[in-house]
């Protein structure tokens, strides 16, 4: 019954065009995806390859400045925003994606914070590569798909400045709800030189709801009641007429104000978790990341192309306080603790890609990744170890082919070869059964090894200048939440070197697709299959979320393309339908339903953008989350419908833009606080219509 919604987006097929860069003047002009390792183009792949234009993220940004909304709205198969400073239960293809910001990973997969997204502001990004399905190019974390964040490059010119400033408020502009958001950036080229420079910071107000009432705070993190500042620079060397230097480095800092403390709702009478103004127990919460690469590439080594890359990555985050550490204070009085987790990645990547082999239909692309991962989980005022230093060491070589059989059939195969050593020292575990937190039981450290080789194969088939068929099989490599496992352990005498939830997780992604291209139309179809015989399935337990390690099977496909009418008008869609099974009970057959934890609603996006005149521009969106049932009644989703819209007119110096989210007001609860957790502390409806007016100018 699910699949037969296939007929609505198969009748809108006159809609739909490839997925391709769009410039100001329509042409289409394949992009190079920095994200495949051989950087091919969206059309040469095998796998489905999303690219978002900075044209796409603008539109996106004039309406809403939540990442998790923007990449929502822009990626099929990626669930729906929780609006809050937490990405946890938004999945891509019913897996965790890999983010990326220039190929550095931002993921922590050792403890994941589920705020993976929000390590930079999207006012620094030019583009995103998205490669849907599991995939192991860039070795852990991708079981789901890449999501890389490809930041701006110095213009042409030797001094370019821009700077914006946008005011956010929710329709009757009451004052606790007004936001604003100032941005500058500066760039330019000198002779072999080429540099940026740019600042954004942000102050968020409260979010309102369809009822004109204010949406809950959550304990994980907020995006309500923030402030976020960005400092990015990159400067770069042209050694000669091949070879490039480029020293990257952006700072990010999100923390929440503290001005309100939540109201919990009453899940069983429909009654919506709130908030109000209070003074909260202990720190605000916040994001804090310093990401650092140096890159080194020579277009003309040998007849092949090098790049390399070192990077670090400095991620902390502190979660505000809850009711679920107790702890004694020193009056006798039950206080409240919170935690916070600290990472620490030092990285290499290195490439080497020859092309023109036999006679032009070889090109062979090799490497080497190197990565340490330092993470920890501390409870912040009583100093006890929530989850233990792990120290996480990860080698890997690969190689990967790209050969044309034919002058219609190309072969791209792979494989790579992963050794990984996970350390951790001999900790005391945390006691929560009690009224108050105690130390727990002793749990003897170890060094698991893993030792994985991973392939990759696919084909594309150039039926006819305009029909190309292609299918893939990829296996991507990902970690269990170790903190998950190693913070829950209750039983003495445990050891890490015998924990078996910390095997690693392997998902095999099979997918089949074709893409038609009939020049100003055209139509996308995928579907695809992720397998894993030993993976990952959260639930909630008393409160925290726990990791059972399970066969798991997930099956959808995705429709999407766009449809140029003349010269003004580009009309889209995308429809994606998911589903997912687990084997709870460890016998091998496949016997409960994923939640909406895990599994996006299926989804239906239309778009229609405009250019009335050489000044107005208007954009126009509709996304519609249809209900789905689950084995649990009490995690049903109703569904519901949402339309954005954006305008834009340029003035003599600048341009002003106006954008309404959730344009009907409309009165909802998120498909997280329906679908994903039953919690009278998490039931959030949605964010109410919400207006930005903003300005930018380029001088």
């Amino acid at each position: 019954m699910r699949f037969s919604r296939l007929c609505l987006p198969l009748s809108l097929f006159v809609l739909a065009a490839p997925v391709q860069a769009q410039t100001d003047d329509h042409s289409l002009k394949p992009v190079t995806v920095t994200a495949t390792r051989a950087q091919n183009t969206a059309q040469e792949s095998p796998q489905k390859i999303t690219v978002i234009t900075r044209e796409e993220i603008e539109q996106q940004l004039s309406i809403s400045e939540d990442p998790g909304q923007v990449l929502s709205s822009l990626i099929p198969s990626y669930s729906p925003s929780r609006q809050k400073l937490s990405n946890a239960g938004e999945t891509f293809r019913g897996r965790s994606p890999l983010f990326l910001i220039d190929g550095v990973p931002q993921s922590n997969p050792l403890r994941d914070s589920a705020r993976d997204s929000y390590t930079i502001d999207l006012a620094m990004v030019e583009r995103i590569e998205v490669i849907h399905g599991a995939s192991a190019e860039h070795g852990l974390g991708a079981t789901g798909g890449i999501i890389n964040f490809v930041t701006k490059r110095a213009d042409p010119g030797n001094i370019n400045q821009q700077a914006g400033v946008s005011l956010t408020a929710d329709d009757d502009v009451d004052s606790d709800s007004l936001g604003h958001k100032l941005n500058y950036r500066i760039s330019g080229q000198q002779g072999d030189w080429d540099y940026l420079a740019a600042a954004t910071r942000q102050q968020r107000g409260v979010f309102y709801s369809g009822d004109d009432e204010l949406v809950g705070i959550a304990y994980p993190g907020e995006l309500q009641n923030s402030t976020s500042h960005d400092l990015m620079g990159r400067l770069g060397y042209w050694i000669d007429d091949h070879q490039n230097v480029e020293l990257m480095v952006n700072r990010f800092e999100l923390e929440g104000e503290g001005d309100y403390v939540p109201v919990p709702g009453d899940r069983d009478n429909g009654i919506a978790t709130r908030a109000r103004k209070g003074e909260p127990d202990g720190e605000p919460g916040f994001n804090k990341v310093t990401t650092a690469r140096l890159s080194y590439t020579h277009t003309d080594w040998l007849s092949s192309q090098v790049d390399a890359q070192v990077y670090h990555q400095r991620f902390r985050a502190r979660f505000a306080t809850t009711p679920f550490f107790p702890y004694e204070g020193a009056n006798g009085d039950t206080l409240y603790d919170q935690t916070r987790n600290e990472s620490d990645k030092l990285g290499a990547k290195f490439t080497l890609s020859r092309d023109g082999l036999l006679d032009d239909r070889l090109k062979v692309t090799t490497g080497l990744d190197l990565l340490q991962d330092e993470t920890r989980q501390m409870l912040v005022e009583t100093g006890r170890t929530y989850v233990p230093e792990t120290q996480f060491r990860n080698g890997a070589v690969f190689a990967q082919a790209d050969i044309s059989l034919t002058r219609a059939l190309t072969l791209q195969a792979g494989a790579r070869h992963e050794r990984a050593k996970l350390k951790v020292d001999t900790y005391q575990a945390v006691d929560r059964s009690g009224a108050v937190m105690r130390d727990g039981v002793i749990v003897r450290g170890g060094s698991p090894e893993f030792d994985e080789t991973l392939f990759n194969a696919g084909l594309v088939y150039q039926v006819t200048p305009w029909a190309q068929l292609y299918t893939n099989y990829s296996e991507g490599f990902g970690m269990p939440d170790v903190g998950r496992v190693l913070r829950g352990i209750e039983q003495p005498g445990q050891d890490v070197d015998t924990l078996l939830q910390l095997r690693p997780i392997v998902t095999d992604n099979r997918e089949v697709g074709s893409r038609f291209d009939w020049g100003r139309y055209g139509l996308e179809l995928s579907y695809y299959e992720s397998r894993s015989d030993y993976g990952e399935r959260l639930t909630e337990e008393n409160g925290v979320w726990v990791g059972n390690r399970e066969k798991t099977r997930i099956q959808g496909f995705e429709v999407s393309g766009d449809a140029r009418l003349g010269e003004r008008h580009l009309l889209k869609m995308a429809y994606t339908q998911a589903e997912g099974e687990s084997d709870t009970d460890g016998d091998g057959s496949l016997d409960t339903e994923l939640t909406g934890l895990n599994i996006a609603p299926d989804t239906l996006r239309l778009a229609w953008s405009a250019r009335w005149t050489g000044k107005l521009s208007s954009h126009l969106q509709y996304s519609r989350f249809f209900a789905r049932d689950a084995d649990d009644p009490a995690l049903d989703f109703d569904g519901h419908g949402l339309v954005d819209v954006a305008l834009g007119y340029a003035l003599p110096a600048g341009k002003l833009n106006l954008g309404i989210e959730n344009l009907l007001d409309k009165d909802y609860f998120t498909y997280y606080s329906q679908a994903a957790r039953a919690s009278d502390d998490y039931y959030f409806k949605g964010r109410g219509r919400t207006l930005t007016l903003g300005y930018n100018l380029d001088f």
